[in-house]
């Protein structure tokens, strides 16, 4: 999973594996440690509610709505990806996920275009 963070802005990107993980329930993690003990990580998950991030010194959790990343597998490859806004502090946080689309492409081959509904 590929973490990138800049100011009130969290962008997940995960592989074809590691979204096959999250949808059997497994949680994907991805972590920094230093060495003096101390380090960094992001949980990933997925559950029935709304998204939520929860975080303490060091480590964060992210849950996702599973419909909503199962939407998402189900139009892939895709470079539109999920979006969510969510209450933090006096502001709040955009919490983006994708899935690598290299990868997808790879695995599902190209995008189908999609029909218009007569």
């Amino acid at each position: 999973m590929k973490t990138q963070f800049r100011q009130q802005s969290l962008r997940l990107r995960v592989d074809e594996d590691e979204l096959a993980r999250l949808l059997a329930g497994e949680t994907v993690v991805n972590a920094l440690q230093f060495g003096d003990g101390a380090g960094w990580s992001l949980a990933l998950r997925l559950h029935a509610d709304a998204a939520r991030v929860s975080a303490t010194a060091g480590d964060c959790h992210v849950a996702l709505p599973l419909d909503a990343v199962r939407e998402l597998q189900a139009r892939l490859p895709s470079r539109e990806g999920l979006c969510f806004e969510l209450p933090a502090g006096s502001g709040g946080v955009q919490l983006r996920l994708d899935v690598d689309v290299r990868d997808s492409v790879r695995r599902r081959g190209p995008a189908r275009p999609v029909k218009p509904a007569a």
